[in-house]
């Protein structure tokens, strides 16, 4: 039987951790096993996931109760969080985390309003939240976007292409960054409150991805959006995306790291298991010396991703890059992890649906998603340089 996540030991947490490292348990060892599915942008179960996570009370921890300028989450008890549903299924965790990140730019701008109307139903699950920011030519390079928002009296006129979103299909409504042209590349975007049933937004092809997630395309053909749904002032829009994803990025490589952990218990169960030329594969120097490196991967990844989590939480700043150093090496690390367990699995490391091999796939994405591995060396060296 394979080894159930446990919270990490380690110097960074605090008695509420604790006791959310608890429940976490608690849920992990109930949890159904993780079925990949072929169901259309995947819409049913993300509400199913998102309502579970409600009832938990995990999604009080991405969603805060009520918006403003002064609102902030527990990065350290996201981190926890995104690394005891990702050690369990990758959908669970992508449901899970889209609730704060699809709602953050909202939250980080103290619009009552807009807060007042979005975020309790996405708190409680039942709203499914999407972020629309990349488009065909424009991904790590969020200035380069090329969707606009014109101005129309009481309203602005979007058109353009999303592509990659994150719950495309699925979400009752998507933040979706624009150009607005108050100044040229990044100083010229703003984010904007649409509603998934709103004339003009339109859902492009299903993305069939390495793992089956919800992502697909969003289309704007002229959809009208009333001006009071701009979120924060005209040209923010850069800042809040940026904003948002150094809260969540730390979280990527804790999903990494949850993922990793299960590859890691996985392997040493089979390991002990299966019999090879006379004993247990495990017994074998070889297998045991990749145990190792396995091993000491997902305990590295831990420090990096809980160090950058209490810098978040206790220290004022960005951080930025313990940030990176916290999602390029869990997210590194979790990529070899994964292809040592399929190593060692053999044949049974590449059958179709086998939980190491739906692990391998589910972890190859996330060495892209809210900045590839190549942007974190950049902001790592350039943190270095600035000091």
């Amino acid at each position: 039987m394979v080894a159930t996540w446990r919270m990490p030991d380690l110097p960074f947490f605090d008695e509420s951790h604790t006791e959310l490292g608890e429940r976490l348990t608690e849920w992990v060892k109930g949890a159904a096993e993780p079925e990949e599915t072929g169901s259309p942008y995947f819409a049913d179960e993300c509400k199913t996931i998102a309502k579970e996570m409600a009832e938990w009370g995990f999604l009080d921890y991405a969603v805060p109760a009520e918006g403003g300028l002064n609102s902030k989450i527990d990065v350290r008890a996201l981190s926890l969080i995104r690394e005891a549903l990702a050690y369990r299924s990758g959908l669970v965790d992508s449901v899970f985390v889209m609730q704060g990140l699809a709602t953050a730019p909202l939250w980080l701008t103290g619009s009552d309003e807009l807060c007042s109307t979005y975020l309790e139903p996405a708190r409680q699950g039942q709203k499914i939240a999407a972020f629309a920011v990349t488009e065909p030519e424009a991904g790590s390079d969020v200035a380069a976007l090329k969707t606009t928002a014109e101005r129309d009296g009481d309203h602005f006129i979007l058109n353009g292409h999303k592509r990659w979103i994150t719950n495309a299909g699925a979400a009752d409504f998507y933040i979706v960054i624009a150009r607005t042209g108050e100044a040229p590349g990044s100083r010229g975007l703003s984010a904007f409150m649409v509603d998934a049933d709103t004339d003009g937004l339109e859902i492009g092809p299903e993305v069939e991805m390495i793992a089956p997630h919800p992502i697909g395309e969003v289309i704007f053909r002229n959809c009208r959006v009333p001006a009071t749904n701009m979120i924060g002032a005209p040209g923010e829009g850069f800042k809040a995306a940026m904003k948002t994803f150094d809260i969540f990025r730390t979280s990527v490589g804790a999903a990494a790291l949850g993922m990793a952990r299960r590859a890691l218990a996985e392997t040493i169960g089979h390991t002990k298991s299966r019999e090879l030329f006379g004993g247990p594969l495990a017994q074998m120097p070889t297998v045991q010396a990749t145990l190792a490196d396995m091993a000491l991967d997902v305990e590295t990844s831990s420090l990096l991703v809980y160090r950058s989590a209490w810098l978040k939480d206790v220290h004022e700043g960005r951080h930025s890059g313990a940030v990176a150093m916290a999602k390029l090496g869990a997210t590194e690390a979790a990529h070899r992890v994964a292809d040592n367990a399929v190593q060692l699995f053999g044949a049974l490391g590449v059958a179709r649906g086998s939980t190491v091999e739906q692990i391998y796939r589910e972890i190859r994405p996330l060495r892209i998603y809210e900045g590839a591995s190549e942007v974190q060396k950049v902001i790592i060296a350039r943190s270095l340089l600035q000091s």
